[in-house]
């Protein structure tokens, strides 16, 4: 009875499991890029054959670990190491990529016997050596990507590379990347003998604990331990599932209420017949066995459905997606387990109060039951027949409401904390008209500039004084929490902009000011030590800036931070002061044009295009797309079942002599309204989640975000979107219902 109930209503059964395999794709699709990326790092990091790894402890993410170089020669004298070999880990642009893993080796290391070369030469061999141009191995995932051979050659950033072999190892995230000589990954990374980490392996696997007391004496800031354990300890994957489960949340939340809405409206429409049931001797929770059956069964088939779209999104996204090490193969058992249980509980939770209500049903009162409203229906002292419509009909309208609310609310939410990201990194400008960073990086963090190039831009007669700073990310041990560094020099403008609240300015090395938020989580005060990631820091003042990115983190030496980031005599950003403000955009073009290595932006319009800012726009219009489409749908349906639920009203509507194009009106008024109350609650649920997404460990407080008239205009103007994309269809199909027809319907 359940699958021919499910038969009978073909629309709403599959307008209900789209809207469920929207979100299981979104699930699917964002989780195999999780996998593929967690994968990547375990491929590289326990398929090294290596028995321990040396890193700097409590790195955010193995990019940022860094380890110095000369250590290797003493690592590899030990008498209990049989090899000990660095590896450099960078992500920069290349050529029509955005994002791209190069990985930096010797070339006398044990770890390249792991690249099969399938094309040309290895980078220890005599050609490599001698080739035209700096030698690299490119992957064969990227390969075939970028259409390249060995014997091309590959823009990286703003250097060009001969391609000497074409590599396989099997794992997809190596595959899609590249390998360096050590020495030339060092320079492109700006990270001058330096290393990620390092491979050992042991003569014997009994001796590890030797090892391991030996290194700790000798290196008590750095953090040894197994592969497995430094594999487990990466944040990037982890950051990648929690930003799968924010958007593919939204995703089921609009899905489940989109069900209950189906349910709730399948209930009443059977209101007759269920009354049949229970005169013939069927029991409550016969009744509710039965909603909640055809709920789960939905369920599951817009779980099957999302599967499959999910499948096919990485299968065509393969050459995109494989960049991040995601395939097919990293949609795994564990991954479609996540995506039954979602639409089993999604199922249960949107069938559980249609399910109760059907079983609370009187018979005699359910076999009297004529459809429409009622007699006794409520009405509103003001607004027309559609606002009428939509008051006694209330269920639904609320359920409706609430899809298109969440829809909004998780954009307008995600919107002003893009916007609000983009003022705490105008913050940092140090009333700066201009601010410069690398070109051609992935991310604004690995930009490295050399501290030469502040020196030629003060050397413009126009600039009265140039600024450098460096910043990078680490987590704080135990509590798993961010810690921004910031560097400056100790006599920087931009240190005296900052409000000390306590003590004094960092006046030299290992030295430390805190913000004010930062020491507050951290219980911190003036004279305390402070560790990051091996490094202790005297904290010498308590700041605060009025940015909550710069306040969740502290200021130290540019030196002090230059060597903990590995990055010697190099800056992340230059601010830059000018003498005539109104000089500044020619300022801009002639830094842009005399300096190619730096990318010069008005502060204003610095945070926008920042590479990392970018992508998150373009992350943040995937999200939009997916929300439109999901809630879309949700409309389409309360619509939808409005229509077939009024088919007698509407049947003497025309009756009466109303023309078509008035009936479609009074539909699309009632999805307009819809969409309007949407989008005034949708701005209030947007305040609610932003409060959420900034009660999440890994972000503690740190997201700010810019509440705008635009984007709330937005809001509205996507709620009618919504509330016009879902009544279109509804009202079309309302003024074909022949009124003959239409009255005969029961």
């Amino acid at each position: 009875m359940i699958f021919k109930n499910l038969l009978r209503r073909k629309g709403r059964t599959i307008l209900t499991a789209i809207g469920i395999g929207i979100g299981v794709a979104a699930i699917v699709g964002l989780g195999a890029l999780a996998n593929g990326l967690a994968a990547g790092y375990d491929s590289f990091l326990t398929g090294s054959k290596a028995d321990l790894i040396l890193s700097q402890p409590e790195a955010f993410d193995i990019s940022m670990s860094t380890v110095d170089e000369s250590i290797g020669r003493e690592l590899a004298g030990m008498s209990e190491v049989a090899a000990a070999s660095g590896m450099l880990e960078g992500i920069v642009q290349a050529e029509q990529i955005p994002l791209f893993f190069v990985f930096g080796y010797p070339e006398d290391s044990f770890l390249l016997g792991r690249f099969r070369i399938i094309d040309g030469v290895g980078l220890d061999s005599r050609e490599a050596q001698f080739s035209k141009g700096t030698p690299m191995l490119l992957g064969s995932g990227a390969a075939e990507v970028l259409e390249k051979v060995a014997g091309d050659t590959i823009r990286i950033q703003e250097r060009v590379f001969r391609i000497v072999g074409i590599y396989e190892t099997g794992a997809t995230l190596e595959d899609n990347g590249a390998v360096l000589p050590l020495r030339e990954a060092q320079e492109l990374l700006g990270r001058q003998h330096q290393v990620s980490i390092f491979y050992i392996q042991l003569k014997e696997a009994s001796l590890r604990e030797r090892v391991e007391r030996r290194v700790e004496r000798r290196w008590p800031d750095l953090s040894l331990g197994t592969t497995d354990d430094f594999a487990d300890k990466q944040m990037m994957g982890d950051m990648m599932k929690a930003f799968v489960w924010i958007v593919a949340g939204l995703a089921i939340v609009i899905g489940g209420v989109s069900m209950m809405n189906a349910q709730l409206m399948a209930v009443v429409e059977r209101t007759r017949e269920i009354g049949v049931l229970r005169s013939v001797g069927w029991k409550r929770w016969r009744i509710m066995g039965m909603i909640l059956g055809e709920s789960l069964l939905v369920g599951l088939i817009g779980g099957v459905l999302g599967i499959g779209v999910g499948w096919a999104m990485i299968s065509y996204f393969e050459d995109f997606a494989g960049f991040f090490g995601a395939s097919s193969t990293s949609i795994t058992p564990e991954l479609l387990q996540q995506a039954f249980i979602t639409v089993l509980v999604l199922g249960f939770v949107g069938g559980a109060y249609p399910a109760w209500r059907a079983s609370r049903l009187p018979p005699v009162e359910a076999l009297r039951y004529e459809g429409g409203t009622g007699g006794d229906a409520r009405r509103l002292p003001f607004g027309g027949m559609a606002m009428q419509n939509l008051w006694q009909r209330a269920a639904r309208t609320l359920l409706t409401l609430g899809a298109i609310a969440i829809t909004v609310g998780g954009i307008v939410a995600l919107e002003a904390t893009v916007f609000g990201m983009t003022d705490s990194f105008a913050g940092l400008s140090a009333d700066s008209e201009i601010m410069v960073r690398q070109a051609g990086v992935a991310d604004t963090e690995f930009s490295a500039m050399d501290e030469l190039v502040g020196g030629k831009i003060a050397a413009f007669p126009e600039v009265a004084h140039v600024s450098g700073m460096i910043f990078s990310g680490t987590l704080l041990p135990d509590s798993g929490m961010v810690f921004i560094l910031l560097g400056y020099s100790p006599n920087e403008y931009a240190i005296q902009l900052l409000n000390l609240v306590e003590g004094e300015r960092i006046t030299g090395s290992r030295q430390i000011m805190l913000g004010g938020m930062m020491a507050d989580a951290m219980n911190s005060s003036v004279g305390d030590t402070v560790e990051l990631s091996g490094s202790r820091f005297k904290v010498v003042g308590i700041y605060e800036s009025g940015v909550t990115w710069q306040e969740m983190g502290g200021v130290a030496a540019l030196r002090d931070v230059q060597n903990f980031m590995g990055r010697p005599r190099k800056v992340g950003i230059f601010m830059v002061k000018v003498r005539d403000p109104q000089q500044a955009e020619a300022i801009v073009d002639k830094i842009n044009a005399e300096i190619p290595d730096a990318h010069a932006s008005l502060t204003g319009e610095f945070a926008e295009e920042m590479p990392d800012m970018e992508n998150i726009s373009a992350m943040l219009g995937s999200i939009t797309f997916l929300s439109i489409l999901v809630g879309g749908v949700g409309v389409l349906n309360a619509m939808l079942m409005a229509v077939m639920e009024r088919t007698r009203e509407i049947g003497v509507l025309r009756s009466l002599g109303w023309r078509r194009w008035r009936i479609l009106r009074l539909i699309l008024t009632e999805a307009l309204y819809l969409g309007l109350l949407g989008g005034l609650l949708g701005i209030g649920v947007a305040f609610l989640l932003f409060n959420a997404f900034n009660q999440i460990p890994i972000y503690n407080g740190m997201l700010d975000a810019r509440w705008e008239i635009d984007t709330f205009a937005k809001a509205i103007s996507v709620a009618l979107f919504l509330g016009l994309l879902g009544g279109l269809y509804p009202a079309l199909r309302a003024t074909r219902l022949e009124p003959v027809e239409a009255l005969r319907y029961e």
